[in-house]
């Protein structure tokens, strides 16, 4: 399905400006988007986090340029960018420019207050959507698991989730070498 360039620069626009929080809180928005508008599946949609976590940049202008070019090529890509880009600029030039002025606002400190919680939220729910789609299997979330539960989860990717969260947390390793650990257990594993 082909999608007009506007079309892909309004909903990453709207994207960018009503997420708070970063790429992960963007993400479940994105991937909302991408449903309703039926341009890509779950499991190519993991595939494009994936990607995106990989490369350089915030993943959310990495998602958001993949998903504009796999849907529009190269022009969509760029409509894609600009849309999720503009809104942090745009936000950020006019909060730049009045922060001295409210930074000690009751009501602006409530309102971020109130952003923080909902922000977290949103990282919870990406996270749900990544373990559903990589270390569950279809149907876990389900009353036939509880029958069966190991066939609803996927084994290897509990032990590359598992030795990924053991090494950041106990062996303080940082993203990128397990990043790379990952994508070996997976080639050897998977």
């Amino acid at each position: 399905m082909i999608v007009s360039y506007l079309k892909l620069f309004y909903i990453f626009f709207r994207i960018g400006l009503f997420s708070f929080g970063g790429g992960y809180s963007m993400l479940p928005m994105i991937y909302q988007d991408i449903q309703t508008f039926g341009l890509m599946s779950p499991h190519e949609f993991s595939n494009v986090v994936a990607l995106s976590q990989m490369t350089p940049g915030p993943i959310a202008v990495n998602a958001a340029t993949y998903v504009g070019f796999q849907s529009a090529g190269f022009w969509g890509a760029v409509y894609a960018t600009i849309g999720v880009a503009l809104p942090s600029f745009l936000i950020i030039l006019i909060i730049a420019a009045f922060l001295n002025r409210f930074k000690s606002s009751p009501t602006i400190q409530a309102v971020l207050a109130g952003i923080r919680p909902a922000t977290v939220g949103m990282i919870a729910t990406a996270v749900l959507f990544f373990g559903k789609t990589s270390i569950f299997h279809e149907g876990f979330f389900s009353l036939s698991m509880v029958r069966n539960p190991l066939h609803f989860v996927s084994i290897p990717g509990m032990i590359i989730f598992g030795v990924t969260l053991i090494g950041a947390t106990l062996g303080k390793i940082g993203p990128i070498p397990l990043t790379i650990l990952g994508g070996i257990l997976g080639a050897l594993i998977l």
